[in-house]
């Protein structure tokens, strides 16, 4: 088959997309635009986080955090998987070392309700 996009998703992403058997869960093109999405969002955060670098001042590892964390939240329109992706290349492009990302599970209301068991 030929395809005629110029441009390359690398394997890192495709990782992203793809099954145990190393099968594609999304079409070539939908993950191609996703390609795109989530390497511009992380070349347009260089910026933000180096200005929270500078004045803010606390560690690479903290502001990679805290843009991991917002980015897992379901207003951010990225996957986890996705914005775990975004953020090891943020620290590719900032050449900071990526710490390992964990994305916080978010309370469900039921658990919420609920006071702590003493122990």
């Amino acid at each position: 088959m030929y395809d005629d996009n110029q441009i390359h998703v690398p394997p890192s992403f495709m990782a992203v997309y793809t099954d145990t058997r190393g099968r594609l869960t999304e079409k070539a093109d939908g993950v191609r635009a996703r390609y795109e999405l989530c390497e511009d969002l992380a070349g347009h955060l260089v910026e933000h986080a180096q200005t929270l670098y500078h004045v803010q001042a606390p560690s690479e590892t903290e502001i990679l955090q805290r843009i991991h964390a917002g980015l897992c939240t379901a207003e951010s329109g990225v996957a986890v998987a996705e914005a775990t992706w975004i953020v090891t290349r943020l620290a590719e492009l900032l050449v900071w070392q990526c710490p390992v990302l964990v994305p916080l599970q978010p309370e469900s209301a039921a658990d919420a309700a609920q006071p702590p068991q003493a122990g």
